[in-house]
């Protein structure tokens, strides 16, 4: 991998941990953060698509993109709401299980999960046991991680979902398009459950903006083109480091605490899905998680 290449995966790591702590400084409401996220990348995107001269294209129409959108829209509608009942660091641990879910729904696919897979899983468990302090977590901490394990397995999969269609068709095209589904997916929700989606703060609907940009341009943008000149794994990999980065960000602006069993737990769980990743040989990560 070139000096080149090395910086953007740095800077998009970077881009990517500032996304949790960006969403828990924000005051708006959870579910409104993840439909406004949604909205703004999909604008993003397309007019990305328009400044291009792109056309959308996409195989089987809009009904293709609803299975992938719906499972982004279920995955931020858990993930962001974690983080209003559990810090920074224990939300991002558990969203970064996503790859061992894939590798157990790889199975389901035929595709049977080999040693190294197996000793990642095991290794992970034991990470995510020393994080919890073996159940010295409030009740409000357990919910967070519950929520955000469950937004780990809908990543995964949305990545499933996401690589049938990511095969016949353009990123420009699959993002726009199950961007607007999970949009009008989680509109629909906050709508149904009269979330308050306008009369923030001035500084909220900056945070608003930030969590998009940063994390969708500065994040999956500049990791979608270093893969191209590097391999899956080796990106993969470097994803790993969102959570520590997250953590110390969120130490740094939230005064959020790091204690020892976070940083062995996070450290052995990290090492686990490494392993798992390493085994696994992924594709690369879906844009947008």
């Amino acid at each position: 991998m070139s000096l080149r290449d090395g910086l953007l995966l740095f800077v998009a790591v970077l881009c990517v941990s500032a996304s949790a702590p960006l969403i828990a400084a924000c005051a708006a409401p959870a579910l409104a953060i993840a439909m406004y996220r949604c909205l703004l990348a999909t604008g993003l995107t397309a007019a990305w698509m328009a400044a291009t001269s792109r056309r959308l294209r996409l195989p089987g129409g809009v009904r293709a993109a609803v299975g992938p959108g719906l499972a982004l829209a279920a995955h931020f509608a858990t993930w962001i709401p974690s983080l209003r009942f559990t810090s920074v660091a224990l939300s991002t641990a558990m969203i970064s299980t996503q790859p061992v879910w894939s590798a157990l729904l790889a199975r389901f696919s035929g595709v049977k999960p080999g040693r190294l897979v197996w000793t990642g899983i095991a290794v992970s468990v034991v990470g995510v046991l020393l994080l919890t302090g073996f159940g010295e977590l409030d009740a409000d901490a357990w919910i967070g991680m519950g929520l955000a394990l469950i937004a780990a397995v809908l990543a995964a999969i949305y990545v499933a979902f996401g690589e049938r269609l990511r095969a016949t068709t353009d990123l420009g095209s699959y993002t726009t398009s199950v961007y607007a589904v999970a949009a009008v997916s989680l509109l629909v929700l906050c709508l149904g459950l009269a979330v308050p989606l306008l009369g923030y703060a001035a500084r909220d609907w900056l945070l608003i903006v930030a969590i998009t940009v940063i994390a969708q341009i500065g994040g999956h943008s500049l990791m979608n083109a270093v893969v191209h000149r590097t391999s899956a794994t080796v990106v993969s990999t470097a994803i790993l480091f969102e959570a520590p980065g997250a953590t110390i960000l969120a130490a740094i602006f939230l005064g959020q605490s790091v204690g020892l069993s976070l940083v062995l737990g996070l450290t052995v769980m990290l090492i686990g899905l490494a392993f798992v990743i390493r085994g696994s040989r992924p594709r690369m990560p879906e844009p947008g998680v």
